[in-house]
């Protein structure tokens, strides 16, 4: 028995086959066009299906990591700060040493790109359907002292070690650390150690302060330790990013000769 499109959008529907719903109309017109083949005209619209679930799988994983933008190498001006690490910077966004379950280190003064490299990674690790968590420093304490208040930690604690990448970023820029910010850190990073998971923490500190800035030496170096064992460690150096764009602004400004 023959179905008419629009007996045949609600098989659709109870279905949940969004992509093939989105695109019927179309598809049939463009068979009818082409003479299409019963074969060739369902294998668009499996396609069309799979295109819309990718998409919905990469729009809920970017939703969940915590990135609130999607950052990549086309908008980054390499001749700013002609000392980065391009060619470092470009392998780590293509995510392989996540599949190797390695870790990165990029350190260096305010405003040279780190946190913006950091999340191109995280964007670049969505893209690949990786489950990717991307959480300011100071953020990422206060969701583990949370967790810790109201009895949650197992959950935050998974969230935290088993997603394919964890992104910590700008370590230590607040110059307070929370109280028990030390064992946090060496909880996540030793658990995420062991399953091969990849992290990245970007820092203006050098790693020779981080003990002496987690009032931990024991820690520092445990997490060291394994973060450097299978990890690459970048350096940022040259100027302020932000220093830049802020004299652009001023200098589109007019100029207020008065008062």
């Amino acid at each position: 028995m023959s179905m008419t499109i629009t007996e045949i959008e609600k098989q659709l529907k109870v279905l949940r086959l969004s992509g093939m719903l989105a695109t019927l109309e179309s598809r049939a017109l463009q068979a009818n066009q082409s003479n299409a083949g019963m074969v060739e005209a369902l294998s668009w619209l499996i396609q069309d299906e799979l295109d819309h679930r990718s998409s919905s799988l990469r729009q809920r994983r970017f939703k969940a990591s915590g990135l609130d933008e999607m950052k990549t190498l086309t908008e980054f001006d390499w001749g700013f700060n002609p000392k980065l690490p391009k060619k470092e910077i470009y392998e780590l966004v293509t995510a392989k040493f996540i599949q190797n379950g390695e870790d990165a280190l990029l350190i260096g003064s305010p405003g040279t790109g780190k946190s913006h490299i950091a999340k191109t990674i995280a964007h670049a690790s969505v893209q690949l359907f990786q489950k990717t968590v991307y959480r300011e420093a100071h953020v990422f304490f206060e969701d583990m002292f949370e967790a810790e208040q109201i009895q949650n930690r197992k959950k935050v604690f998974k969230l935290f070690t088993q997603a394919d990448l964890l992104v910590i970023d700008d370590l230590f820029l607040r110059k307070k650390m929370p109280k028990d910010a030390a064992d946090y850190l060496l909880d996540v990073i030793i658990n995420r150690y062991a399953r091969r998971k990849s992290t990245v923490i970007t820092s203006n500190r050098p790693i020779e302060d981080w003990g002496l800035l987690l009032k931990d030496n024991a820690a520092s170096s445990a997490i060291l330790d394994r973060l450097l064992h299978h990890g690459h460690l970048l350096k940022f150096e040259g100027k302020s990013y932000r220093l830049k764009e802020a004299a652009q602004r001023l200098s589109r400004l007019p100029n207020n000769k008065e008062g």
